[in-house]
């Protein structure tokens, strides 16, 4: 193959991709001067990328399949933009062979690996075989081409249990279950099967053993086209949710200097078996005493801004000059490690309620500046639509701090600092994880969060005087703002003389009503809570943060007030109150226990119960799709499976009623 077809220098790049990892491209490529295009599904014709971007392609409907998805859609894309390079980002056709090669056929730069190493290296069990020959250290397992059931059955029974079923291509914990005993590998196969026949287009499986209380390890390497492959030390990524990345850090806290240096040979070793080109990442499984490999991602990763934190290496930088056909600007010894860096991810997900999918519009999109080691990089901002059609994630919010104590507490600022309203978001579960004493002490393993999962899933604790009092303040400051500006009543409440009195009524949750009765008219403003009357003033400002003072102490606060709904953020953390409305006639819309319906849009992908068919509570009924991850829907309690009102293929929205049950005789 002619070098220059696969390496050249271009203008134009077109990004092939959305939200978070199309944004932070755009950013590297424009810095470097490059030109660049957008695509985009019908959901995203008002995403953050596009706005971005200098030019956007609409690809065709919402469904990924059918945008981003589609190779010959975007390959005319870039025809059609004269863009000369194609940067695939992370997931989508990021690690899709064909796609690699079908550029190649269109004379586009793939910012990527060839095809022939994506093959190679992107299939599980394929690269586990070479691994083997290369010498690198492998967990036992089967990587056979056979995947009839009798074959993988006695696959795994050979390796004894618990084994792990995983999809051969893809990642991102799709198409992956832990199987602890024979009598459910069955099951998990067919389950694990239809994920990854669904997320990446391949059903095939691999079975491995399971290590127990794992460590994930992984290490950053970079090829470029005239032999120079570096790595750029470690991460650690063990802080996992069904085989999902939660947090990551580097370097790794768990190894020491002579075990970082052996598992990054390991990495060059395994990346130089095929003469690798481009960004990609080595990963391994540690029980503590030796390190596996498991599976090279032949893309850049989701957590790539933690390495480039310690070593102020651009990676995006880095592989736009690799495609350019340059020499790797550092050598082995002079990728230097500094201090230590940790990011979380931001999720639309609600972390009480199973992290199920949340999706809707954002109202308020809040977040700290980008200064003293802290960075966010995001996907979204006001006013823009988390479809159900995408993967969740709307930002990452990442530390670097001299010390990994610092970078903890600094990356928990971040995210104290970072408010997003109209949806449901998992950043207070991701501040109780990162501030967890076990976190701290690094005493954790990839079953931590669902070992902890009760205690960093706990709801916020009950609103105490200073949040009551912060809601009438943030009320208050509302109706200031809508005041006249040249009345003497935009001071609330301003009498020549006298006394009056307002009260207040706020409801947390199901919880019982808290009334505050605000004190105005000729002297200073009070708040009465029960016997406790409180000395009280505020300053508004122009965005959702005010100062609060309450008998002689200041307080900063955010809040915002969506209709009776009101949000706040204290010292004390973050608190939803509904404000009972003073003229009555408040009425919720119930949904009967009986009825099952879809929790968020989604497609129906399986039923697993019939008609007429007794249920135990708990028992599964079907099986949705939501943002490419399965939710299976259970009875809520024990009886008779009356009707099924949908059927696999449906497409259903929230709220739809999907089947009914019948409660069993008492």
């Amino acid at each position: 193959m002619d070098r220059a077809k696969l390496y050249r220098r271009f203008r134009t790049l077109l990004i092939a991709n959305r939200g978070e990892i199309a944004c932070r491209v755009i950013r590297s490529a424009r810095a470097m001067g490059l030109r660049t295009v957008a695509v985009y599904s019908d959901a995203d014709r008002d995403a953050m990328h596009v706005a971005m971007a200098d030019e956007a392609v609409l690809l065709g409907p919402a469904r990924a399949r059918d945008s981003y998805l589609n190779i010959e859609r975007v390959i005319a894309a870039a025809r059609q933009t004269g863009a000369e390079a194609i940067h695939p980002g992370y997931g989508f056709l990021s690690e899709n062979a064909e796609f690699a090669q079908a550029c190649l056929d269109a004379g586009l730069v793939f910012v990527g690996p060839t095809a022939a190493m994506m093959t190679a290296m992107g299939s599980k069990s394929g690269s586990k075989e070479l691994m083997e020959k290369a010498g690198v250290p492998l967990v036992p397992g089967y990587h056979g081409e056979a995947q009839d059931e009798v074959t993988l059955t006695k696959a795994a029974d050979k390796i004894g249990f618990p084994v792990l079923v995983k999809a051969s291509a893809g990642g991102g914990g799709r198409g992956m279950r832990v199987v602890n005993a024979a009598g459910e590998l069955s099951a998990a196969i067919v389950s694990a099967k239809r994920e990854a026949k669904a997320a990446f287009g391949d059903d095939r499986m691999l079975i491995e053993k399971f290590v127990q209380n794992p460590r994930h390890i992984e290490v950053q390497i970079i090829g470029d086209s005239h032999g120079n492959l570096l790595s750029l030390w470690e991460r650690e990524c063990t802080l996992q949710r069904r085989h999902q990345k939660v947090t990551e850090e580097a370097p790794s806290p768990t190894l020491d200097a002579k075990q970082r240096e052996a598992v990054c040979a390991a990495a060059r070793k395994a990346a130089a078996a095929v003469n690798y080109v481009g960004a990609g990442t080595i990963e391994f499984v540690s029980d503590g005493k030796e390190v596996f490999f498991i599976e090279m991602n032949t893309r850049l990763q989701v957590e790539h801004p933690v390495t480039e934190l310690i070593t102020g290496v651009d990676l995006v930088e880095w592989q736009l000059r690799v495609a350019f056909g340059e020499k790797l600007p550092l050598k082995q010894d002079e990728i230097r490690l500094n201090g230590h860096a940790i990011e979380a991810r931001v999720y639309a997900e609600n972390p009480q309620k199973n992290f199920m999918p949340s999706v809707g519009r954002i109202k308020t999109w809040r977040t700290p500046d980008a200064v003293d080691g802290l960075r966010i990089d995001a996907g979204y901002r006001d006013g823009d639509a988390v479809s159900p059609y995408y993967d969740a994630m709307l930002a990452k919010v990442i530390a670097w701090a001299p010390t990994r104590q610092a970078a903890i507490e600094r990356l928990n600022r971040g995210l104290e600092e970072t408010d997003v309203r109209g949806i449901v978001t998992n950043i207070p579960f991701l501040s109780a994880l990162i501030t967890h004493p076990n976190v701290r002490a690094n005493t954790i393993d990839t079953g931590f969060i669902e070992r902890e999962l009760k205690k960093l899933t706990e709801a916020s604790g009950a609103a105490g005087d200073l949040e009551l009092c912060a809601a009438v303040a943030a009320i208050v400051n509302e109706e200031q703002k809508s005041a006249h500006k040249d009345s003497p009543w935009q001071t609330f409440g301003w009498m020549p003389v006298g006394r009056r009195q307002r009260v207040f009524s706020f409801r947390q949750g199901q919880g019982a009503e808290h009334k505050v009765t605000l004190h105005y008219g000729s002297g200073p403003m009070t708040l009465s809570i029960g016997k406790h009357e409180f000395v009280f003033a505020t300053s508004p400002s122009d965005d959702d943060s005010f100062d609060l003072t309450i008998d002689g102490m200041k307080s900063r606060v955010v809040a915002v007030i969506e209709g009776h709904e009101l949000y706040l953020r204290t010292r004390s953390g973050r608190f939803d109150l509904h404000w009972v409305d003073p003229f009555g006639g408040e009425t919720e819309e119930q949904v009967g226990e009986d009825k099952i319906v879809a929790p968020l849009p989604g497609t129906v992908v399986a039923l697993l119960a019939e008609e007429g068919a007794t249920l135990e509570k708990g028992a599964a009924i079907l099986t949705l799709e939501v943002m490419k991850m399965e939710q299976t829907l259970r009875a809520p309690f024990a009886g008779v499976l009356k009707k099924v009102k949908c059927k696999v293929g449906d497409i259903v929205g929230e709220g739809v009623e999907l089947a009914e049950i019948e409660p069993a005789a008492s």
